[in-house]
């Protein structure tokens, strides 16, 4: 068998899981051109509720397409509910690779087969924008600069060599999502991509980053809110703490077992 045969097999089916809320106008034009990419996989739209119809569209779409299916939310819980559901559907249906896509047209799906690829000799493959050949289009400079700073901030903090822990395009083997205590994630905003790459770094899995091009929404309106970057910003810290207080507390028992 070929070794890309090979891939193919450990890797597949592959889940793309997009997340939605008020993204009707989005929706459709990413599906087309992730399907033209990758014709072979499957998609789980996960709506909270959409109050412009993209619920119904989902619907329309999934009832002409097999490959296209939907998981309603009642309410607007947050982007990380949105994935941990949409996470145990994918598990409960033996999906092997299970990626995170933004719905505004931001992730390109022209770079899923790089991200795909890379699975072949990791665990989370995480597309980047800030290692070399990374890009980021459209973004006004503010928010360059917070996006920057919080990643730095973030590896600095919790000591992983990740240079974008707030990347929203990965995909995931079923092992490592199985490994991690889902029902424990309780970050809701972006903070959820830094928490999750946090506790599969110290899980032991392995964590590549490929560069993909960022290109802001056209048509939408951005999620992003203060609140959610403050809650980013205090769990890095919390975690930060814990982080140094569990080095100290090895530390401090190895000083006791070594020998007098």
């Amino acid at each position: 068998m070929a070794e890309g045969t090979q891939h193919r097999d450990q890797i597949d089916p592959v889940l793309v899981i997009i997340p939605t809320y008020n993204e009707r106008d989005n929706l459709a034009p990413l599906l087309r051109r992730l399907h033209a990419t990758l014709p072979q996989v499957h998609v789980l739209v996960v709506d909270d509720g959409s109050p412009d119809g993209t619920g119904e569209l989902a619907d329309k779409l999934a009832a002409d397409d097999t490959r296209v299916h939907v998981l309603h939310r009642s309410e607007k819980a947050g982007l990380g509910a949105a994935y941990i559901a949409g996470f145990r559907w994918g598990l409960d249906r033996d999906y092997q690779t299970l990626v995170e896509m933004d719905a505004d047209g931001s992730h390109a799906p022209e770079d899923l087969p790089r991200i795909l690829d890379a699975l072949g000799h990791a665990d989370l493959v995480i597309g980047s924008r800030y290692v070399a050949g990374g890009a980021v289009v459209n973004w006004p400079l503010r928010r360059q600069v917070l996006s920057r700073g919080a990643n730095i901030y973030a590896r600095l903090a919790l000591g992983m060599r990740v240079n974008d822990t707030t990347a929203g395009f990965r995909a995931y083997r079923r092992e490592v999502l199985e490994k991690l205590e889902l029902g424990a994630v309780a970050s809701a905003g972006y903070c959820f991509q830094i928490d999750l790459t946090w506790r599969t770094v110290q899980q032991g899995f392995d964590v590549v980053e490929v560069p993909i091009t960022f290109t802001d929404r056209e048509v939408g309106e951005s999620k992003m809110s203060g609140s959610i970057m403050g809650e980013a910003a205090l769990k890095v810290a919390q975690w930060g703490l814990q982080r140094r207080a569990d080095q100290l507390r090895r530390l401090f028992s190895a000083e006791r077992k070594a020998p007098r």
